[in-house]
């Protein structure tokens, strides 16, 4: 994927103080991921029923497919944001109330198949699907946020 217009974005960037630039292009990145997020949230698949107890609710997987920043991985000029589903913990029976874990363990099964059980992606496809919406609202939000910091430094220096 190549975005226009770098050498330009990475020059408005040095120009700006370290906390703006870093929180603008972090703004950005979510914005974009959200656009990747909310359509794998359309494609995941739904059981139509109840799949019996001790099983997750219908729609678990669409609740749990979230978006997270990764701040090892981020920097002043990087900015990185994971689109995936919660997951980790089998479900059981948690709390007081007994109430069933909200956790899609089971995500990879539906997005890769298994020898018993054909594959339903909605990943990667809602990446394919959405890939140059997500690049223009990256570029749409930063374009606000460099011009608003912009005009929030300039009234600064006129102050002084």
């Amino acid at each position: 994927m190549k975005v226009e217009g770098l050498a330009e974005l990475a020059k408005a960037l040095r120009e700006l103080p370290d906390r703006v630039a870093k929180n603008g292009l972090r703004v950005s990145v979510y914005a974009g991921a959200k656009v990747i997020r909310d359509e794998a949230r359309l494609r995941a698949p739904k059981a139509t029923e109840s799949l019996g107890p001790n099983q997750p609710p219908p729609g678990t997987l669409k609740r749990s497919v979230i978006m997270k920043q990764i701040p090892e991985l981020s920097s002043l000029t990087r900015q990185t944001f994971f689109v995936t589903v919660r997951h980790g913990k089998k479900y059981r029976k948690q709390g007081k109330k007994g109430n069933l874990s909200q956790d899609a363990w089971y995500w990879r099964f539906v997005e890769f198949g298994t020898p018993k059980m054909r594959a339903r992606p909605f990943l990667r496809p809602a990446l394919e699907a959405k890939r140059r919406e997500a690049v223009q609202a990256m570029k749409d939000r930063l374009s606000e946020r460099i011009e608003l910091e912009a005009k929030n430094l300039y009234r600064g220096q006129q102050r002084k």
